[in-house]
């Protein structure tokens, strides 16, 4: 039996991390075994894509787009597909969703195009559940700001890019009811865990 892919996405700030780690706390507590991965990363070749991306040069969005789906092919290959054959369910911080978003709407780069590449990245491979950590763009940043660590390039985007990119989730959301679960990242940690388990309890 294939374990289930659940995937976090939101824009910067709104508690993926903080909801995988519980979420993976709580699976494993009730008996289950649970990978967590993140996006863009995962592997040593997505690693290195990770730091170009994020701390490297500027770059045209286009560059930027495929190299969010090359990363991608090489997690899913080497670490998703396996892990989810073996019955592991599998927690990803971004994935496909992201770059629909980010690349898609936010850098108006076609949805379309940006589609197609990660079809070919991710080879049917299609999150069971995504969380939607829904949150205003300026309660995000601030929460980002907080962390005491260098904003990433991404994370230094004006605040219109932000907003582009929660409305863009929000969009897709709509758009894939059956997929996607919107949490309101805004309510307290422990209130945001109790919409989590509710999201995908069904599933286990």
């Amino acid at each position: 039996m294939l374990g289930y892919f659940i995937t976090f996405e939101g824009i910067e700030g709104s508690g993926k991390t903080t909801h995988i780690a519980r979420l993976r706390d709580r699976l494993e507590a009730l008996g289950h075994t649970v990978l967590q991965v993140r996006e863009p990363g995962g592997t040593p070749l997505g690693d290195r894509i990770r730091e170009i991306l994020l701390n490297g040069p500027e770059m045209v969005d286009e560059a930027e787009a495929l190299l969010f789906a090359a990363s991608r092919a090489q997690i899913v290959a080497s670490v998703i597909t396996p892990a989810l054959e073996e019955g592991t369910t599998v927690l990803c911080d971004r994935f496909v969703d992201s770059s629909v978003v980010y690349q898609g709407h936010a850098r108006r780069l076609s949805v379309p195009a940006v589609l197609q590449a990660n079809e070919m990245a991710v080879q049917g491979r299609w999150p069971d559940r995504t969380l939607l950590f829904d949150l205003p763009p300026e309660l995000g940043l601030e929460r980002a700001a907080s962390r005491l660590l260098a904003l990433d390039r991404i994370e230094r985007e004006g605040l219109s890019f932000h907003r582009t990119c929660r409305e863009g989730f929000l969009t897709e959301a709509r758009e894939h009811p059956n997929r996607y679960r919107v949490i309101d990242a805004a309510l307290s940690k422990d209130e945001v865990e109790e919409q989590v388990w509710k999201a995908v309890q069904d599933l286990f």
